[in-house]
């Protein structure tokens, strides 16, 4: 049936206005809730419709979509209005076309429709929420109290409202996606960077967690030094997620990784053509991390001219750009690890004895897994449990002679050597046990003889562990000493001693 003649079109400034509105609530209403009941009311007050709702996709029950907001319904007339299978809201999500009925009693299509006969519907109009070729819901609008309420010269409006509206609903479905992912990441950042991800019992890891814990809500400079594999970068975001500045960004980067000039631009950012494929201005990670965490892994390996630029940090809280002339401020702390003994690189002139006087104010040492006794069952343990999962998750220990084998192990790539091997055993076990044979450790490590014969002396003893132990640092004496527990200028005496013979 068509309108009437008499009946006017919309007003282009109201369809003008109430378009620009919708635009705006792009960017203002991010809460979809908020948004759907935002839409529903400016549709309405914009066509002077009495009732409305809107329908958006549903994944949460059986039916395809389901009524998110509505206005000036109560439930029974709702459920009157929605059966997909009779309604106008069904014909408008079947062919993805607007639908507009001028006076619903009259209609041939929807006059004997059960809603509208008791409800008593005047005025209809429905019109489609599309994405991409994809529809996503429908607005719902109707009159009881006027015939034609809703014309064909409404259509152009509808159609961009609706669109608008589509867009609207995706991008703050979109805001509150992030949200949400933000949030599950932060309790998993929270609960991962935990100390109670952090295991281990021993004397030597009671240590590190007693300096760790005193050091949380300060903003002092720490030190972290370990072999690799140790677990460095794991105590650093223990510190940056357990104390003040959690709720600002942790930023890690590994100071061996990249070439000097680009190292400098990672860290401390640079200016628009400060050299070739400089193409535009770049905040460095020092600005990125301005409030929070900084952590230099591998600290050691930074050259004499990064190794004056982050002294300059940590004096003056100030950076400055490849290429720039400005200095800029940064509130940052800096926490380090290195694998290396700063102070023979300090010896052999190659690190500044300053930095590490302000890097080293305070230190944690974190101890090999081999001097860690008592600590590799629950290390593995805790590592079974994390892969033995789904169609592996019968498997529920180990044998124990798996277990001798696990500590009979040098383990020279640590802790993250051993989640490696139990997690190849894991995938190559038969049986609800991890065997030796699943471990498939190298059968010289796993079995690993005395460095000594029996009957030999003492001396002869001492000074072939020391050896072994030097020969398994790779000559780093420092590394050395702290694996004996022994001093470095005892070990050199010794050293010097077994030369001279």
């Amino acid at each position: 049936m068509t309108p009437p003649d008499t009946l006017s079109a919309l007003d282009a400034q109201t369809s003008l206005e109430a378009l620009s509105e919708i635009a705006a609530l792009i960017n203002s209403v991010h809460d979809p809730e908020e948004l759907l009941e935002t839409v529903l009311e400016v549709a309405m007050q914009t066509l002077e419709a009495e009732r409305g709702f809107v329908l958006l996709e549903d994944d949460e029950s059986s039916q395809p979509f389901a009524v998110r907001t509505s206005r000036n319904f109560t439930d029974g007339q709702l459920d009157g209005v929605k059966p997909l299978s009779t309604s106008v809201v069904g014909e408008v999500l079947r062919s993805g076309e607007p639908v507009l009925v001028y006076e619903a009693d009259t209609d041939e299509r929807y006059g004997t429709t059960e809603s509208v006969v008791l409800q008593k519907i005047q005025s209809i109009a429905c019109v489609p929420l599309r994405l991409r070729n994809r529809q996503i819901g429908a607005i719902y609008l109707d009159s009881v109290t006027h015939r034609g309420r809703f014309t064909r010269e409404h259509l152009p409006f509808l159609k961009a409202f609706a669109h608008q509206a589509a867009v609207a609903i995706e991008n703050a479905q979109r805001v509150q996606t992030l949200r949400d992912e933000n949030r599950h990441l932060r309790q998993e950042v929270q609960r991962v960077h935990g100390f109670d991800e952090i295991i281990g019992q021993s004397a030597r890891m009671r240590e590190v967690f007693e300096t760790t814990s005193r050091v949380l809500d300060t903003d002092a400079t720490v030190l972290i030094e370990g072999e690799s594999g140790t677990g460095k970068e794991l105590i650093a975001r223990a510190v940056h997620y357990n104390g003040h500045r959690k709720a600002k960004p942790f930023v890690a980067i590994f100071c061996g990784s990249l070439p000097d000039e680009l190292l400098e631009s990672e860290l401390f950012g640079h200016r628009k053509g400060a050299f070739t494929g400089a193409a535009a201005d770049k905040k460095g990670l020092f600005e990125t991390a301005d409030g929070g965490t900084i952590f230099l892994d591998e600290v050691g390996d930074l050259s004499p001219k990064l190794q004056t630029a982050l002294l300059r940090v940590l004096q003056l809280g100030e950076i400055k750009r490849v290429g720039d002339t400005e200095t800029r401020r940064v509130d940052v702390r800096v926490l380090a690890a290195t694998n290396r003994s700063l102070q023979e690189l300090i010896e052999e002139g190659e690190f500044r004895e300053d930095l590490y006087y302000r890097l080293n104010t305070i230190q944690i040492e974190l101890p090999p897994l081999r001097l860690r006794h008592g600590d590799l069952p629950l290390l593995a343990h805790h590592f079974l449990d994390q892969f033995a999962k789904g169609n592996r998750a019968h498997i529920r220990g180990f044998t124990d002679e798996a277990m001798d084998a696990l500590k009979r192990h040098r383990w020279p790539g640590n802790i993250r050597e051993l989640e490696n091997a139990i997690e190849r055993a894991v995938v190559l076990a038969r049986g609800d046990l991890i065997t030796q044979d699943d471990l498939r450790l190298p059968h010289s490590e796993a079995e690993a003889p005395l460095p000594f014969e029996p009957g030999l002396p003492l001396k002869e003893i001492e000074r072939r562990i020391v050896e072994r132990t030097l020969e398994e640092h790779d000559g780093n004496v420092s590394a050395t000493a702290r694996a004996l527990d022994v001093s470095r200028r005892w070990l050199h005496y010794r050293l010097k001693e077994w030369k001279e013979e």
